[in-house]
């Protein structure tokens, strides 16, 4: 008598962190929150100004946060535009020029605007990945109207979609040439907002056809990028009850569907801004539910995080598959000279007009 094949045991499931980045709290990781992050194993981790002191501290820092997880490709994001917004700051880092510098160049000149836009990318990205920082926070794809709020401001490369797009690609692709992963942000659009969505709610009362033909354009050009990040911004056209970060009516006709198609991973703001309403398991549950796939909490509280992992479950199956497109997408640096790169971009710049 023959002895029967054992049955097929089914695949086993890749292992998927939990749906959240995390901050931390200072320039050294302690062994309480190393022992957090082992335990609640967030997709990656965030740095802010309070992270970075020199190069040598913060690629310690990100070492000691891929190894609290045990994940050496877990990605750690920053936020690095250049301008007002750089955690990494001088003495110790190179200043970069705000996005808005690239659109003022490209008005006389648009093939030296994206000439520059892709050599401060580089440029980025080269600085980034000296310490093992492999996400920027960047390019700021929004379109700014007169009278809006400055908390986008120069931060946003022009006034014309079309321009926004060119340089945003521009930066994104010089980015991705020094192997780091761009974040294509705030989708579905910052620009109108006339409040700063870090204090209060955004309420932005323009029609579709006006969002669709300016604020939309540049998402919609850049939507075969891995990486975007939702804003909290109520667009009452398409959904007057909720911001984008927590309305799935705007995930999913707009973020998703056809005025943007955007099928990277979508990255929620973060969840301490003020914009949001309820405590900040209630707003990890709004953005997830909305269709985020992974919820952004930035400000390091101990308490808080602990609160979030409690409601944040494992990446979804599509999140983790758009995850490895994105990490399929991020190669190792390509051959540059970064003193070179930088004295042809003091050489373009110096070109604007005074």
């Amino acid at each position: 008598m023959s002895v029967p094949e054992p049955a097929a045991l089914p695949p086993v499931k890749p292992h998927r962190p939990r749906a959240v980045v995390f901050g931390c709290a200072g320039l050294t990781l302690g062994a309480d929150e190393a022992a957090f992050f082992h335990d609640s194993d967030p997709l990656g981790f965030i740095l802010f100004r309070r992270n970075c002191d020199t190069p040598a501290q913060v690629a310690a820092l990100v070492a000691d946060l891929r190894a609290s997880v045990g994940r050496p490709d877990a990605p750690v994001l920053i936020d690095q535009e250049g301008g007002r917004v750089a955690r990494m700051r001088p003495p110790n880092w190179t200043a970069h020029p705000p996005m808005g510098v690239f659109g003022a160049l490209a008005d006389q000149d648009r093939e030296a605007g994206r000439e520059a836009a892709w050599i401060n990318g580089r440029l980025l990205a080269h600085m980034l990945t000296e310490v093992g920082v492999t996400v920027d926070c960047a390019p700021v794809c929004d379109v700014p109207v007169e009278g809006a709020h400055d908390i986008i401001g120069d931060r946003a490369f022009s006034r014309d979609p079309a321009l926004v797009s060119e340089l945003a690609r521009a930066t994104a692709d010089g980015l991705l040439a020094g192997g780091v992963l761009p974040v294509i942000k705030h989708i579905p659009g910052h620009g109108r907002a006339f409040s700063d969505s870090h204090a209060e709610l955004p309420v932005v009362d323009a029609p579709r056809e006006a969002l669709e033909a300016t604020d939309f354009a540049p998402f919609r050009a850049l939507a075969d990028l891995p990486l975007g990040m939702v804003a909290h911004v109520v667009l009452t056209a398409i959904d007057p009850t909720a911001p984008a970060s927590t309305s799935a009516t705007v995930v999913r006709d707009v973020v998703r569907g056809a005025p943007i198609g955007f099928d990277g991973l979508l990255f929620s703001d973060d969840l301490s801004m003020n914009a949001l309403d309820g405590d900040v398991t209630e707003r990890a549950k709004a953005v997830l539910a909305a269709g985020m796939d992974i919820a952004l909490h930035c400000n390091g509280d101990a308490a808080e995080m602990a609160a979030v992992a409690q409601v944040v479950p494992p990446m979804s199956h599509a999140a983790a598959q758009r995850w490895a497109r994105a990490q399929a997408m991020r190669g190792p640096p390509q051959p540059a000279d970064p003193q070179r790169l930088s004295e042809r971009l003091a050489e373009l710049l110096g070109r604007i007009a005074a």
